[in-house]
């Protein structure tokens, strides 16, 4: 598939890295053009092109940027996309440590609802609830025992089928939890988020979250903006309080 990426951090850079190794025709963006970028071409093989060459003509379209530089995108980016270009959104709102008060997304509380908003098109969430270690290092072939799950969110069938796919082929499972409404699940704070735990474990917890977002915003915004203040006091205790819970390394 013709892939491209608009992020070219840790994140961008090593999902980029292992769908070239899968055969993908790769391309990544950053906001500072494509001259900023000739390392991780190096590093990636994949090709380094401006934001909008990123957009353009390509099957999948995976955004991973903050949440404040979503914002920032050149306007129209996704006008006139064909409907069967597939948007991935990895992001996640982190208004105290990273991004700033967002009114809008403070309100509504659910990440991908917002960014969904807007970009203009149906996004899937997907590889936001995993460290990029964890993605880089820990993928296993379908079957393996104790294989990672990730969660899916998006209200487009068609464009969460090739997500799933993506991920299987990138080495975890794939598990659909709902729709982009429901994609708190899985945000910052969710008893998933950056946990490496397999299928069983993942579908267990997502069910014991429920499905109203009103019951159990607080108990997750909650624990994401405890979490801020031990990320920006102590990265590596956070790490360890998430490596508790991982229950397979």
């Amino acid at each position: 598939m013709n892939i491209g990426i608009i992020g070219a951090g840790a994140f961008g850079s090593c999902l980029a890295s292992k769908f070239v190794k899968l055969g993908h025709t790769v391309s990544i963006a950053n906001s500072r053009g494509p001259a900023t970028l000739q390392q991780v071409a190096e590093n990636t093989r994949a090709k380094a092109v401006t934001v909008e060459e990123a957009a353009r003509n390509k099957k999948v379209i995976v955004v991973t940027l903050p949440q404040k530089s979503i914002i920032d995108l050149p306007k129209n980016i996704f006008k006139d996309l064909p409907e069967d270009v597939v948007v991935i959104d990895t992001g996640n709102y982190y208004p105290t440590l990273r991004d700033g008060i967002i009114p809008a997304l403070i309100q509504s509380g659910i990440d991908s609802l917002w960014v969904q908003e807007q970009l203009g098109v149906h996004v899937v969430k997907v590889f936001n609830s995993i460290v990029v270690e964890s993605l880089e290092a820990l993928g296993q072939p379908k079957g393996a025992q104790n294989r990672i799950a990730l969660a899916v969110s998006g209200d487009d069938t068609a464009a969460k089928e090739v997500v799933f796919t993506l991920v299987n082929d990138v080495g975890f499972d794939p598990f659909d939890v709902g729709t982009i409404a429901q994609s708190w699940k899985q945000q910052p704070g969710s008893t998933i988020y950056c946990r490496d735990i397999n299928l069983e474990e993942l579908k267990k917890r997502v069910h014991a979250m429920g499905t109203a977002w009103t019951d159990i915003h607080n108990v997750i915004i909650g624990k994401r903006n405890s979490d801020e203040v031990l990320m920006k006091t102590d990265y590596p205790a956070y790490l360890e309080s998430l490596r508790d819970e991982r229950l397979f390394l």
